[in-house]
């Protein structure tokens, strides 16, 4: 089986979950003998790992080039001479007046630049190229900024399309939806074959505000990987006497870190040995610097900004305690990332991945008094945190993006009627 997958994100250049997800997914899939995977990518940085194809999108031609044999095996990274040519005669259309590089290719920023929806434009027209060219199956769009190319790719192509939700406007914006995303995103929805959507909690969603067939929406949740040797060899924090809590994650209204600081507030009229960590970075974050001045808690309070790679694993180990406090979380892969380091959780009832985690604490975003009762009961009660850590490691072990892959794999053949 062969997939045609389109992405924004893949590691090692992670900006956030989207990019975690879709390497467990590709992972995966990577394992079921016979699926071959080719992951289109905006632009890659040249050390994503070799078990699926990426593929460079600015290294496409969208306009006639004819360049030099020897001189495009020096040039392209990405593709070799022959698939460049290749693609080159399935250009469909005059794309002349693009701003096009030495090779007929658009140019990507990487992330997300303020001419962002040029970007997916872009990423559409070249969508458009693939499609004419390569040979597949079946079609995966990940997230809204894909969604574009997926549908083109199947009008093109005529072979089904499916589409990842791994959030939508609601859940971004609280409800304050961009008209223009969610254009995209129902558009996407409308064309899909299937869609997948990362919890029960975002597929309803999709089926009452996009107005969705439920028959064609799909919980599929997320998974973590083992942690790897280096990582597991990271050691936990043995001083005892301050207790550390944590948020780590987008400072942003979606993520509700006014609750964590809140939150914090409560539980320190109750005890000074506890410090207070919110790393990461968004629009929200001198907001939640002020606040926790206003509150009088600048002192237990800490703000390490983003955290990448390692960062993120050491800082899971340095805490005792992880919250997730967000209003609208799809999923939520930090509190399994968490438990995996031993990190007790506490997440927001608002989250899909509450849906398969048990060994956690759940209570509404809004409730800091809740919120702060647990984060107090945890830190004071040995036997509690004992039990959250232990039992909580064996349950976020048992979900794995194997699994996931199976399940999608699966998903794949119903759809192309294989089975």
């Amino acid at each position: 089986m062969k997939v045609l997958m389109f992405g924004w994100e893949f590691p090692p250049k992670i900006y956030g979950g989207l990019a975690v997800a879709s390497y467990g997914i590709t992972q995966g899939l990577s394992k079921i003998p016979g699926v071959e995977t080719t992951f289109c990518l905006p632009k890659p940085c040249g050390e994503e790992e070799k078990f699926l194809n990426i593929l460079s999108m600015s290294e496409v031609p969208v306009v006639w080039r004819d360049p030099d044999y020897e001189w495009l095996k020096g040039r392209l990274k990405n593709l070799t001479p022959e698939e460049y040519y290749q693609f080159r005669d399935h250009i469909y259309a005059d794309f002349s007046y693009k701003g096009t590089n030495d090779i007929g290719g658009l140019e990507f920023a990487g992330g997300y630049p303020k001419n962002l929806h040029e970007e997916i434009g872009n990423f559409n027209i070249i969508a458009g190229v693939i499609a004419r060219t390569r040979e597949f199956d079946i079609i995966h769009a990940h997230d809204w900024l894909t969604f574009p190319a997926g549908v083109h790719a199947k009008q093109v192509s005529g072979k089904p399309l499916v589409i990842h939700v791994h959030a939508t406007d609601f859940d971004r914006s609280r409800g304050q939806v961009n008209p223009t995303v969610y254009s995209i995103e129902k558009n996407g929805m409308d064309n899909a074959d299937c869609i997948m959507c990362v919890s029960e909690l975002t597929r309803q969603t999709v089926i009452r505000h996009y107005h969705q067939d439920p028959a064609k929406c799909i919980a599929m949740h997320n998974a973590v990987y083992p942690l790897s040797p280096e990582l597991q060899a990271i050691p936990r924090k043995e001083d005892t006497k301050e207790k550390v809590v944590t948020f780590l994650g987008r400072i942003t209204m979606q993520k509700g870190p006014e609750y964590f600081v809140e939150a914090a507030a409560l539980v320190l009229k109750r005890t000074k040995n506890i410090r207070f960590c919110m790393a990461g970075s968004g629009d929200k974050m001198n907001e939640m610097i002020d606040l926790a001045a206003n509150l009088g808690i600048a002192d237990r309070f800490h703000f390490p900004g983003f955290q990448r790679g390692r960062q993120v694993y050491e800082c899971y180990k340095n805490s005792d305690v992880f919250v997730m406090p967000s209003v609208s979380e799809p999923f939520g892969i930090a509190p399994l990332e968490a438990m995996q380091c031993g990190c007790p959780s506490i997440i927001s009832k608002q989250s899909g991945c509450g849906e398969i985690l048990d060994k956690v604490i759940k209570t509404d975003y809004w409730d800091i008094e809740a919120m702060a009762d647990a984060i107090y009961s945890i830190c004071t009660n040995d036997g509690l945190y004992k039990y959250l850590q232990e039992e909580g490691l064996k349950e976020v072990d048992a979900i794995t993006w194997e699994k996931v892959g199976e399940r999608i794999y699966n998903c794949y053949k119903k759809v192309l009627g294989w089975q």
